[in-house]
């Protein structure tokens, strides 16, 4: 064989992102020096794997897209080796692919991650992102070795691990006419205007607080994107539910928004580390989740407000 995993890597890279910057960017090589290793797996294989379209980046052809898929099987079961010698020798090394709930990511991954790779300098975390039914489809087609979720429609397939639970709340703008208040019923809700968070799952979990009350909420617009809901409340378009609370209390324009209890009692949502049941765990897998139970609690939780920061001894009307 006179090719090496490393250029398997690269074209990997070229062929996923369609571009030859966007692989240099991607796994932090010289983009020279991808393409002399594609070069070199066209000469090597008598194949051409790829269009080169002038200044729109690349396409596969049909070989390109078969070997595609075969090179990223010869790579991981490569990667493999190394996760028989850390579980023979007790290292914590390799690369991690880490899943997470787009409304978690912004806040949970940047300091888990680092965190991690600080602690085991061996190590890579690759992030993606997604609602909970990207997350189980990658979960299931060994895209993604651990997701960070919510405990919605988890399968029997999936096993999850509880972390912290989250109770839904309230946000307005300030200058909302309940921003005054220190918590609202749902009763108090059904009139006003609703912002919903408009992702799988999470949308039915939050109308289903209000079915279980026998109410209907006025549902005024919508949004797939946690920042473009909190935005549209600042500007005065309605309210919003949430369970994940942001230690900023700003939208990202600037203006500010309050959060208020919502009174009575409503199931959480509950974070957790979801993985495939049938997924036998490496050390690099377990030593995260482990990272992961040490670092989210009730009263710690990375980039937001955890539960035990705005717990009072209250009685709910």
């Amino acid at each position: 064989m006179r090719f090496s995993l490393r250029q398997l890597e690269y074209f990997i890279a070229a062929g996923e992102t369609g571009s030859i910057t966007l692989a240099s960017e991607r796994i932090h090589i010289s983009q020279p020096s991808i393409s002399t290793a594609i070069s070199h797996l066209e000469r090597e294989l008598k194949a051409q794997l790829f269009i080169r379209h002038h200044a729109q980046g690349l396409s596969l052809t049909p070989v390109g897209r078969a070997l595609l898929a075969e090179a990223k099987r010869v790579v991981a079961q490569a990667e493999s080796l190394y996760t028989v010698a850390d579980e023979t020798s007790g290292l914590v090394r390799g690369t991690l692919s880490l899943g997470c709930m787009v409304t978690l990511a912004p806040m949970l991954v940047p300091e888990l991650s680092q965190g991690f790779v600080s602690a085991f300098p061996d190590t890579k975390i690759l992030h993606i992102e997604g609602h909970q039914e990207d997350l189980l489809r990658g979960l299931r087609r060994s895209e993604i070795d651990l997701a960070l979720t919510y405990d919605l429609q988890i399968p029997e397939d999936i096993e999850f691990s509880q972390l912290v639970s989250l109770p839904p709340y309230i946000v307005v703008a300030e200058t909302h006419p309940l921003a005054s208040q220190s918590a609202v019923t749902l009763d108090e809700l059904s009139d006003q205007p609703l912002v919903l968070l408009d992702l799988p799952l999470s949308r039915e979990y939050f109308v289903a607080l209000f079915m279980s009350a026998g109410i209907t909420p006025t549902i005024a617009a919508r949004s797939a994107y946690p920042d473009v809901v909190r935005a549209m409340v600042a500007n005065g378009a309605g309210y919003a539910l949430f369970n994940v609370r942001p230690r900023s209390d700003q939208a990202l324009d600037g203006r500010k928004l309050v959060s208020i209890r919502l009174a009575g009692q409503h199931r959480p949502m509950t974070i957790g580390v979801a993985t495939l049941r049938t997924l036998a765990k490496s050390r690099l897998i377990a030593a995260f989740q482990a990272h992961c139970q040490a670092r989210i609690s009730r009263s710690y939780i990375p980039g937001m407000v955890a539960p035990a920061m705005t717990e009072r001894t209250r009685i709910d009307p």
